[in-house]
């Protein structure tokens, strides 16, 4: 069973800046995609960035040009630096991988499969 345990939120100003982590209970370039989701109250689970093998990176308008995902494989952890904070960047941020492989039928057949894996969430609060 793969575990990501997520680290870094915290209350913070306008303007100002975190980074979460996302430590994962194996290599992370087994995954075929890497991610943060976030949920504001009342709101729908969004999806913030995800890197992706043979997709590059992709990141919501939102938060284009101000949050930045990294990686290293050494701490199978990955990360997601966040500046230029603004209010409504309130939400729980949760990280995301996912395995795309393929599930064998009773009959033989191969159907593609998508696991996907979760953090616990992590609280980030912008306000001053």
């Amino acid at each position: 069973q793969v575990q990501l345990v997520e680290s870094g939120g915290g209350l913070v100003q306008p303007g100002g800046s975190l980074r979460l982590s996302c430590a994962a209970s194996r290599p992370i370039f087994s995954f075929n995609t890497m991610g943060w989701y976030r949920q504001a109250p009342g709101k729908e689970r969004e999806l913030v960035a995800m890197i992706g093998s043979g997709v590059g990176t992709d990141y919501a308008d939102s938060v284009k040009g101000r949050f930045t995902l990294s990686s290293d494989n050494a701490k199978n952890t990955f990360y997601q630096q966040m500046n230029s904070l603004k209010p409504e960047d309130t939400a729980v941020y949760y990280c995301n991988a996912a395995l795309l492989d393929f599930a064998e039928t009773p009959k033989g057949a191969l159907n593609p499969r998508k696991r996907d894996y979760w953090g616990q969430g992590t609280q980030v609060t912008v306000s001053s």
